[in-house]
């Protein structure tokens, strides 16, 4: 089937060169390009054209979810498998039904990342074990522990993540081609729906339920 092109998008450079080192020791796969952000994402997948993007979801900008949505909506037969750090199980959720063919942790080896490009190549979607049995296991108990983040909405997550990554309103609004009211709007109705009283709390109660790393807060 020929080499594949593949391409890594994060932000940090030591887990994009370190995904790029793993991928360098498997065979029929090269490296054609890395993106630090989801708008330099899209930007090479339509010059370099690969087969394979590895995405980051929480970056600077429009994160992950936008640019996995934007790449597949661009005529192109590109594949994303999404490489995450994250512990709750919305994102594998938003994500596959936004297109991403895999769902991968950042613990992953050589080998789970062999078998994610072998399963997608063939049209089918991969899910790391361990990110499988957690959202079989929070479907089952859907209900006792539920993420409050799990009510909002795909936009209202969306804001949710770039609110929480210190964006202000003007700069969320440009980058998603809105209105500030219209961020507001969106704010204050996430607030609503988490029970957060300020962007401070906020981001703490994303904290505590996993859907960000504190060690990646700006």
């Amino acid at each position: 089937m020929g080499i594949k092109k593949v391409l890594v998008v994060d932000d940090h450079d030591l887990v994009r060169l370190g995904i790029c080192r793993m991928l360098s020791e498997l065979t029929d796969l090269e490296v054609v390009g890395q993106a630090n952000s989801g708008e330099q994402a899209i930007l090479l997948v339509r010059e370099l054209r690969p087969d394979i993007v590895f995405m980051d979801i929480r970056m600077p900008g429009m994160g992950g979810l936008e640019a996995t949505r934007r790449i597949l909506a661009y005529k192109g037969a590109t594949k994303v498998i999404v490489v995450s750090a994250f512990s709750d199980d919305i994102y594998p959720s938003l994500l596959l039904n936004a297109g991403a063919s895999g769902y991968i942790t950042k613990k992953s080896d050589a080998g789970e990342i062999s078998d994610a490009i072998a399963t997608v190549t063939k049209g089918k979607v991969f899910i790391s074990p361990s990110l499988a049995q957690m959202m079989v296991s929070n479907q089952l108990n859907k209900g006792i522990s539920q993420s409050p983040f799990s009510t909002l909405s795909e936009r209202e997550l969306q804001v949710a993540e770039m609110i929480t990554s210190g964006q202000r309103a003007n700069q969320i609004a440009s980058r998603l081609n809105v209105s500030p009211k219209t961020v507001n709007t969106y704010k204050y109705r996430i607030y609503e729906k988490v029970g957060a009283a300020n962007d401070v709390e906020l981001t703490l109660a994303a904290v505590r339920t996993g859907l960000i790393d504190p060690f990646q807060i700006q």
